[in-house]
């Protein structure tokens, strides 16, 4: 059976005092595996609960989904929910009620506001190729918005050291447009790559470590680590080896 996925009611943020960095370990997110699906949960979901993880601001869900080769997420609905996919490796196919039938490669970032109701399924039809993508979920700003998918190519020179807009409030060249106050950034960083990033202290903050390692504001991360900002007026990059990353802003 598939993951039943957590109502968007069920949200809760943990909370931080001024000027904290909280280092989430890789190895201390939830595990999943269905046999055809390998998941790592940064926040709770499904079966995994924790209470100290229910989100961060208006950031609900980040899973970071291995699907087995001509398997995947069977026709399933959602509702009042911003929800992006990331794909790392392989291909995910996307098919929903909207009518949209595509292929998600790596490099790409989708959108599907599910807004009043949409159902639709996700595969990775490769006989012998897994896919990797991270499914991230962010609350709307408002409920009951029409439904709607974007789709857009982020080229690797656009991320090349430095953080590039993949998506926000409004739709730009290689940035979706979600319907929440939340902006996502992407990056690559290698070598003596060092990026500054200006932060609102008014605000949070969730650096998602993909893949490689980097330091962010004096912190070593690793694959699959992620940092919890809050009160922080930059955000300093560096040190990176191979390191692919994702820096959400988001409602405190």
């Amino acid at each position: 059976n598939l993951p039943k996925p957590l109502s968007h009611l069920q949200w809760n943020p943990c909370k931080a005092g001024p000027h904290m960095l909280i280092l989430r370990k890789s190895e201390d997110r939830g595990w999943a595996d269905h046999g055809w699906l390998q998941s790592h949960h940064s926040f709770s979901f499904a079966g995994y609960h924790d209470p100290a993880h229910m989100g961060w601001g208006n950031l609900r869900v980040i899973n970071e989904d291995r699907i087995a080769p001509g398997t995947g997420f069977g026709t399933h609905g959602h509702q009042d929910m911003e929800i992006i996919s990331y794909v790392l490796s392989g291909e995910l196919a996307h098919q929903d009620s909207m009518g949209n039938v595509k292929a998600i490669p790596p490099g790409d970032i989708q959108r599907m506001s599910a807004g009043t109701g949409v159902r639709h399924s996700e595969f990775n039809h490769a006989p012998q190729q897994q896919t990797h993508f991270l499914q991230i979920w962010i609350l709307p700003d408002r409920v009951g918005v029409t439904p709607s998918y974007e789709q857009k190519t982020v080229p690797t020179e656009s991320k090349r050291g430095k953080l590039t807009l993949v998506a926000g409030p409004e739709s730009q060249a290689h940035a979706v447009k979600i319907h929440a106050d939340a902006h996502v950034f992407a990056g690559l960083f290698d070598g003596d790559e060092s990026f500054h990033q200006p932060l609102n202290s008014h605000r949070k903050q969730y650096l998602h470590l993909i893949n490689g390692a980097l330091t962010a504001n004096g912190q070593s991360l690793n694959a699959g680590d992620a940092l919890l900002i809050t009160d922080e007026t930059e955000l300093h990059l560096g040190h990176a080896r191979q390191a692919e990353v994702l820096l959400f802003d988001l409602a405190a």
